[in-house]
């Protein structure tokens, strides 16, 4: 069986990031993989803002790490994962991702989220999944935080 040293996570800012970290912290925990989360800030939205990249995507970096604290907490205690990394880049998503966070972490497997677009706005925008499924150089896992139960509370016990 193939394992798995280094992982790369892609999260959006949804709640489905917590059910995405978590599934990559028991692949990560099952394999001793080192972990990557990684956001793309779409840097059209923020343009003429007056605020700078930096405030922006550190601001970003702030929000994930509140929105997936029990994860990273949880990660920290785990002797089987040798380490944590949350990185925030802005540009266009799909390449950005690719070019500024995958490629220099050179992962062994990304896991992403699949948000649903209609039909129509796939055509338009594309999807972050669909891309890194024909572009990436190494195993794609996408998941469906619907399909991820929920945790029971015992498995969190030992690392609080």
């Amino acid at each position: 069986m193939a394992r798995y040293n280094r992982i790369f996570a892609a999260l959006d800012g949804s709640e489905a990031q917590v059910a995405i970290a978590r599934r990559t912290l028991s692949i990560a925990h099952d394999n001793n993989a080192e972990v990557l989360f990684g956001h793309v800030i779409d840097a059209a939205h923020t343009e003429g803002g007056g605020v700078s990249n930096v405030e922006i995507a550190e601001t970003e970096r702030t929000s994930i790490m509140q929105a997936i604290r029990r994860q990273l907490d949880r990660a920290d205690k785990d002797d089987c994962i040798p380490a944590v990394h949350v990185k925030v880049a802005m540009g266009p998503i799909s390449e950005t991702m690719m070019d500024s966070l995958i490629t220099p972490f050179n992962p062994d497997l990304i896991i992403c989220g699949v948000r649903g677009l209609s039909s129509i706005k796939y055509a338009f925008v594309g999807s972050v999944s669909t891309y890194l499924v024909r572009h990436a150089k190494c195993d794609v896992l996408v998941v469906r935080p619907e399909a991820i139960d929920e945790l029971d509370e015992a498995e969190y016990a030992p690392y609080e």
